[in-house]
């Protein structure tokens, strides 16, 4: 039950039992006194909470309250931050933060795991896309705005969280202990499959993934010159849950040439539209994009873009729909807004709000059977596969066994991957747009 609703409740039955003077009506052809009729309403309705209410409460704990609810009671993504809760929201995106790495979403007042961030205490201990969040160390979900979710998950490293779920295909809940710890801001992961064929796997837009994905090709092209370079790559944003949109217009430029990337439409008649420029590092190999129930936003606008220019083969499941902007409002006391203000369009001009992008081929993961209650690929990344890692004594022939081995034990683990390889092996290879 919401704060709102209580308070609401508890005004309702105090109007029952005590004489409280009655609101004041405006005068019906009194059009200034229409306009302010609901500030009006809202200063009596403070006035009488902070009076009557059985507990003493501040006037800046209601007003904090109030904007919680209004922005509440838009859309699931809408929401008045705190100075403390919007500090934190920065963090996710630019700096260190402890928690358990999943992203939520707030749908038909519960709340849902978009997705689980790889290599995080979260993705460990099971969760998944779709999974409901019941309750947080006791106190459940219903009660809290999702900002509040966010803050009660997050915490000290080391420490401990309860979180009662469902999985999307259970009845029963289930309770989940986590220790929080750090969770890694390294957002592209890169692995040469076969013959200079490459993975590739984006699993967050934040402020530097870009930046790292440029890295990262630049390092598998320079490791696959000798055989010619790379000869064709998997985009992997499965369970990717978004992030940053001006992330997933570079990143989509680095595959594109030229062309529409996104276009975002408000209640402005005009209409802003992002385009791929022409780069002396845009990569023109043949491409297939993994994506799947656990794909939101930010990777939903790279998948549709390089869809609908025919750049690269989608695969996969279709993507969860998330097809709104937020804005994110800075106010003068630390606390902050973040506001939707537009929805985006795929460069066909269509919208995947609460759609998602239908891939070219529907693939459904298929767990192995020793992991037959997995519903989600497991991405077997170890610390020789991230860029810039340091590298051991031991001698090259036993490193590139080891990564043949582990290239094989995750193409057998996950069928989405095995099939995506054999397509982009077949395709043809793509040609400069400007020819």
């Amino acid at each position: 039950m919401s704060f709102l609703f209580r308070c609401s409740l508890l005004l309702a039955m105090l109007f029952l039992t005590s004489p409280i003077p009655s609101m004041a009506k405006p005068a019906p052809d009194d059009s200034m006194a229409d306009k302010y009729a609901a500030l009006r309403r809202f200063s009596h309705v403070l006035d009488l909470v902070q009076h009557h209410y059985v507990k003493d409460i501040t006037q800046k704990d209601l007003i904090n309250g109030a904007l919680k609810g209004m922005l509440q009671g838009l859309d699931p993504h809408s929401t008045f931050m705190s100075a403390d809760e919007y500090k934190e929201m920065q963090e996710t995106t630019s700096g260190e933060f402890f928690g358990v790495g999943i992203e939520i979403s707030m749908e038909n007042n519960q709340v849902v795991v978009v997705a689980p961030i790889e290599d995080t205490p979260a993705f460990r201990a099971g969760l998944k896309a779709g999974d409901i969040i019941m309750s947080i160390d006791g106190q459940p979900t219903q009660e809290l705005s999702l900002q509040e979710v966010v803050s009660r998950i997050r915490g000290p490293k080391g420490t401990e969280v309860e979180l009662t779920i469902i999985h999307a295909d259970d009845k029963t809940p289930q309770t989940v202990r986590i220790v929080r710890d750090a969770i890694p801001l390294i957002s592209v992961k890169t692995k040469c499959l076969e013959d200079n064929y490459y993975w590739v796997r984006v699993t967050r837009f934040s402020e530097r993934t870009t930046e790292e994905l440029k890295k990262a090709l630049r390092s598998a092209e320079k490791e696959s010159r000798s055989a010619g370079g790379i000869r064709g790559i998997v985009l992997d944003l499965r369970n990717n849950p978004g992030g940053l949109l001006d992330q997933a217009v570079s990143v989509a430029d680095v595959f594109l040439q030229r062309g529409v990337i996104v276009s975002i439409k408000g209640r402005s008649a005009k209409e802003r539209v992002y385009e791929a420029k022409s780069q002396k590092d845009d990569i023109s190999v043949p491409m297939v994009v993994l994506i799947n129930a656990g794909s939101a936003s930010a990777s939903e606008i790279v998948a549709g873009a390089l869809r609908d220019q025919n750049r690269a083969l989608t695969m996969g499941e279709r993507s969860f729909g998330k097809g709104s902007v937020q804005n994110i409002i800075p106010l003068p006391d630390g606390s902050g807004l973040k506001l939707t203000v537009a929805l985006y369009y795929t460069p066909n001009g269509g919208s995947i709000q609460a759609e998602g992008i239908v891939p070219d081929i529907e693939v459904p993961f298929e767990a192995p059977r020793q992991d037959a209650k997995a519903n989600s690929p497991r991405m077997l990344v170890r610390e020789q596969d991230l860029n810039r890692h340091l590298e051991n004594s031991g001698k090259k022939d036993d490193q590139d066994k080891n990564k043949s081995d582990d290239v094989k034990d995750q193409l057998s683990r996950d069928n989405q991957l095995r099939l995506a390889l054999q397509m982009v092996k077949a395709l043809p290879r793509i040609r400069d747009i400007k020819n």
